[in-house]
């Protein structure tokens, strides 16, 4: 690609004035950095906008791949649409028509080498949570495919809605959470993603990717992240961190729930960390202040997102033009690394035009109790893209947890009005990497 870019990567990323951030990685050749918003909606299910207006409206927003992932809810057999006055919205999801009405629109938008565009959908439980879909054939709802807990999540609404003290449902949290039928309304959805979309009858999702929404907005978290013993379905490859302006590390923690980043990864997923809008408005990609995805590509098509998605090459973050790759002992973010004790060398880089010079911090992220271990905090100074990356060495020990991420964040700037102690004192958070996976083996 350093040779050869393709159409916008060619040149610097973002919208003005954003326009002299490199897209060119300090660490490793051949891919570029895409801009991406992986998750939208319109009239299609609970959004506000007309689908037929959303790619062009993210294309002139400076994304290079957008998706449209509006919900699936009861979707067969409902109603289709409620209208007031000229508009009408759907309140049962998407359908057959509307499913194929999205492929068309993201077919003619998507120009390879210029702008991605990706049909999706959002599978909503209300009790469980709601997971992103792209790339599948088929589509799926909770009303088809389980979607209702076992108890889960129950402790935390009693508690926050009902003000049951917290030692009370703590108490009760750890009793469904030891439950045999902890995670069983995640089985069937779980079996879609596993089956072939050529299966008789509803076929199935195995040739999508899928990811974890706005973790802990829904109590039940996926029947807390529960892999019910089994081999986990390898499509699901990213956790939402940042959906709209919220940092998803501190989801629940002032109530009796832990950080769902922690309650992920130590439940042995290995997903990246996504940045989305999750969009119900009408200026898809226009508002500030919202997730973005850092996607590195080897082309800007369909194909080189889907490499990136699967691969974990991405990384989080709530600002416009950024950039950030990071790597530990020369293996990328995202990656599995041989490692069980001892130093592991970490290079950082990160840039955005204008930030030179700026006194950032990075936190090496660890597993937790509540929240992450917090191993160590590093304030560094943002390189020129003439500089190299920020390295630093520290010993990891893969028996305290086997993954890692960076987390950047900006001391000048508040902390998360839930951060306490250490944390807030970290600022609010600009970016994270995918984690790194550690494997003594």
């Amino acid at each position: 690609m350093a040779a050869r870019p393709l159409g916008v990567l060619a040149g610097p990323l973002g919208p003005a004035p954003l326009v002299t951030t490199s897209r060119a990685s300090k660490l490793f050749a051949g891919i570029a950095l895409a801009h991406a918003d992986l998750h939208n909606h319109s009239l299609l299910s609970d959004g506000d906008g007309d689908a037929v207006l959303a790619f062009a409206s993210m294309r002139n927003a400076g994304l290079d791949v957008a998706a449209l992932t509006d919900h699936s809810t009861l979707s067969w057999g409902m109603p289709d649409t409620v209208c007031f006055e000229s508009e009408c919205q759907s309140v049962a999801g998407i359908n057959e028509a509307s499913w194929a009405q999205t492929k068309a629109l993201a077919d003619l938008a998507n120009q390879d080498g210029a702008f991605v565009a990706l049909r999706g959908f959002e599978w909503s439980s209300p009790t469980i949570g709601h997971m992103n879909v792209w790339f599948s054939e088929r589509w799926m709802d909770p009303l088809h495919t389980g979607g209702g807990g076992t108890g889960e999540g129950a402790a935390q609404f009693a508690h926050d809605e009902a003000e049951v003290p917290a030692e009370q449902m703590a108490a009760l949290d750890a009793i469904v959470k030891a439950s045999p039928a902890t995670g069983a309304g995640m089985a069937p959805f779980y079996a879609w993603l596993r089956t072939a979309p050529d299966v008789p009858g509803i076929g199935g999702g195995a040739d999508g990717v899928a990811g974890f929404n706005h973790p802990g907005r829904e109590p039940g978290r996926f029947s807390n992240f529960s892999r019910l013993g089994l081999p986990a379905p390898e499509n699901i490859r990213s956790l939402e961190i940042f959906n709209r302006s919220e940092d998803y590390l501190f989801e629940g923690i002032d109530s009796i729930a832990e950080s769902p980043l922690n309650e992920c990864l130590n439940a042995g997923w290995r997903v990246g960390l996504a940045g989305v809008t999750d969009e119900h408005g009408t200026d898809w990609g226009e508002p500030l202040g919202k997730g973005r995805t850092g996607l590195w590509v080897t082309e800007l098509s369909r194909a080189g997102v889907r490499d990136a998605i699967w691969n974990r090459r991405f990384f989080a973050t709530r600002e416009r033009g950024v950039r950030v790759d990071a790597s530990a002992n020369g293996t990328r973010m995202g990656g599995v690394l041989g490692h069980s004790s001892g130093p592991l060398a970490f290079a950082l880089d990160f840039g955005r035009s204008g930030w030179e010079g700026k006194t950032l911090n990075v936190q090496i992220l660890r597993s937790g109790d509540r929240l992450p271990a917090v191993q160590e905090n590093i304030a560094f100074t943002v390189p020129a893209d003439a500089d190299p990356p920020v390295a630093f060495t520290r010993p990891v020990e893969a028996a305290d947890g086997d993954w890692v991420v960076l987390r950047v964040s900006d001391p000048n700037d508040a902390a998360d009005d839930r951060a306490t102690g250490a944390w807030a004192s970290y600022g609010k958070a600009i970016a994270y990497t995918s984690p790194f996976f550690l494997d003594p083996a």
